[in-house]
C-alpha cells in the first residue's frame, strides 16, 4: 500500500471502514469501522516536530512518516476496539513516525505537524497524543472529554513510550529530578502560540461538562457544541458576525485578518449502539457546522452518494500533499453545494448579510435534522428486521436508501435558499 511518504504491507484481513477524507488523501480527518471504532485526529505542535522543521532547514531533513490522517484509517482498518486503535497507531509511529507536510499545497514549514487523536468504542475512549516518535495515552471510562490543537495528557498516562521521560530529561526538555513529570509542558513548543486552540479547548470541555452534569448527552446537543460561536458567554460570540470571527471558535469561520486557519471543511456526530442490535452511524456535515445539516451514514450500508464523494475540479485522487492540483467548484460535489451556499449567506467579503441568512437556513435546516433523526428509528428498525431474517443485503439496501434520501432532500432545500438569498 503506498502512502504519502512510505510504502506498507496491508495485513491479510482489514476491516470496513466510512470517514471523511480530503480529495487528495487517502487518510481520513475522522472515520468509523464495522467493529465501531470511531478515530478523529488534531495537529498539535512540539518539540521534536520543531526540532525537524529546524533540521530540514539546516538541509538535513529527518526520514517522512506516515501522516496524521493515514494513521486515523490504519487504526480503523487494522482494530476491532479502541485500545487496539492505539496499539495499532502508536506501533507503527514508534517504527515510521510521522514528519512530512499534510496541507495541500504546502511544503515542510507551513504543512508539517505533529498528532492527537480522540479514539472511542462503545465501551470506553481514548486520547492518544503524540511527539515525533513517541507518544502518551490515557483512557477515558467515565465522564467525557476533548482534544484541540495543543497536548493535554500532563502527570499522568495509561500507556506511553517506554523512554517517555528518559527521552525529554536527555534533550533538555524537563529537568532531571524534577517531579511530577508533566508530559504536556515537556513535549509542547512554547514557541507556538497556543491561541489556536487553548479558548476553543476550553470552552469544549466547559460545554461537554454541563451535557454530562444535566444528563443530556445526545446527538442533539452535540450538534449544538459543533456549532458554537462562543455564544452567551463573556465573549459573546463573534462581535460582527461568524464569519468575520474575533477568536478561533470551534464552529471555525475564515477571518479577512488570516489568523483562523479557514472555514471548518467538515464535522460529525458519531453514535455508537451498545450492541450489534443497533446501527453504528455517523451523522455529518461538510463544512461549518453552523450552516451544515447532519446526515446519517451507515458503515453496515456499503456505501455512500456518489455526489457525498465527488470533489470539485480537482477530482477524487490520492496524491502527495505538495504536488495536488487546487480544488474549485464543480457541479455535483455536495461538499461546493455547502461552500456555495456559505458564500451566498455571506452576501459580501465582511459577511455582513450572515446573521441574517442564518436565522432563515438555520430554520429550515433544523427541521430536517429533526426529522432525519426521526425518521432514522423507523428506518433502521426495517433494516433491523432483515438482518434478523438473514437477509443483510435487503438491510444494507435499507439504510443505504435513507442515506440517499436524506442527502437528496438537503441538496433540494440548498437550491431553494440559494435563489432565495
Amino acid at each position: 500500500m503506498q502512502l504519502a511518504n512510505c510504502t506498507l504491507s496491508q495485513p491479510a484481513d482489514t476491516y470496513a471502514t466510512l470517514g471523511s477524507a480530503p480529495y487528495w488523501c487517502w487518510g481520513y480527518e475522522l472515520g468509523i469501522n464495522e467493529h465501531r471504532v470511531v478515530i478523529g485526529n488534531e495537529a498539535v505542535f512540539t518539540k521534536p516536530w520543531k526540532a525537524a522543521l529546524d533540521a530540514a532547514d539546516r538541509g538535513d531533513p529527518p526520514e517522512k512518516g506516515i501522516l496524521g490522517m493515514e494513521y486515523v484509517r490504519l487504526g480503523l482498518e487494522r482494530a476491532m476496539t479502541a485500545e487496539g486503535a492505539v496499539d495499532v497507531i502508536s506501533n507503527l509511529l514508534e517504527e515510521y513516525g510521522q514528519f512530512g507536510s499534510a496541507v495541500a499545497g504546502e511544503g515542510l514549514a507551513d504543512g508539517a505537524y505533529d498528532n492527537s487523536y480522540l479514539i472511542a468504542d462503545p465501551n470506553e475512549a481514548w486520547i492518544l497524543e503524540t511527539a515525533g516518535k513517541r507518544w502518551a495515552a490515557k483512557r477515558i471510562s467515565t465522564g467525557a472529554d476533548s482534544i484541540s490543537n495543543e497536548l493535554s495528557i500532563r502527570h499522568s498516562w495509561t500507556k506511553g513510550s517506554d523512554d517517555l521521560i528518559a527521552n525529554a530529561i536527555s534533550q533538555d526538555w524537563w529537568p532531571d529530578g524534577r517531579e511530577p513529570f508533566d508530559f504536556a509542558d515537556a513535549y509542547t513548543d512554547h514557541e507556538t502560540a497556543l491561541q489556536v486552540s487553548r479558548i476553543r479547548y476550553k470552552r469544549s470541555q466547559q460545554l461537554l461538562d454541563t451535557l454530562t452534569d444535566d444528563g443530556e448527552f445526545n446527538i442533539e446537543s452535540m450538534q449544538r457544541i459543533l456549532r458554537d460561536h462562543y455564544e452567551e458567554t463573556f465573549l459573546d460570540g463573534p462581535k460582527f458576525n461568524a464569519t468575520l470571527p474575533d477568536f478561533l471558535t470551534i464552529c471555525m469561520h475564515a477571518s479577512p485578518a488570516e489568523f483562523t486557519w479557514g472555514d471548518s471543511v467538515t464535522s460529525a456526530v458519531f453514535e455508537l449502539p451498545p450492541n450489534d442490535d443497533g446501527f453504528a452511524k455517523l451523522w455529518w456535515t461538510p463544512g461549518p457546522p453552523c450552516i451544515g445539516v447532519y446526515v446519517p451514514f451507515y458503515v453496515k450500508s456499503g456505501t455512500v452518494p456518489s455526489v457525498v464523494s465527488n470533489a470539485g475540479t480537482a477530482t477524487r485522487q490520492v496524491v502527495h500533499p505538495t504536488t495536488v492540483s487546487e480544488d474549485a467548484a464543480k457541479e455535483g460535489s455536495y461538499w461546493w453545494e455547502f461552500k456555495r451556499l456559505l458564500m451566498a449567506m455571506k452576501g459580501d467579503e465582511y459577511g455582513r448579510d450572515f446573521e441574517a441568512n442564518r436565522e432563515i437556513v438555520r430554520s429550515r435546516f433544523d427541521e430536517l435534522e429533526s426529522k432525519f433523526r426521526h425518521r432514522a428509528i423507523e428506518r433502521e428498525e426495517k433494516a433491523r428486521e432483515f438482518y434478523n431474517n438473514g437477509q443483510r443485503d435487503a438491510g444494507s439496501e435499507v439504510l443505504a436508501s435513507f442515506t440517499e434520501a436524506c442527502v437528496s432532500e438537503v441538496r433540494d432545500e440548498i437550491e431553494q435558499l440559494l435563489q432565495m438569498l
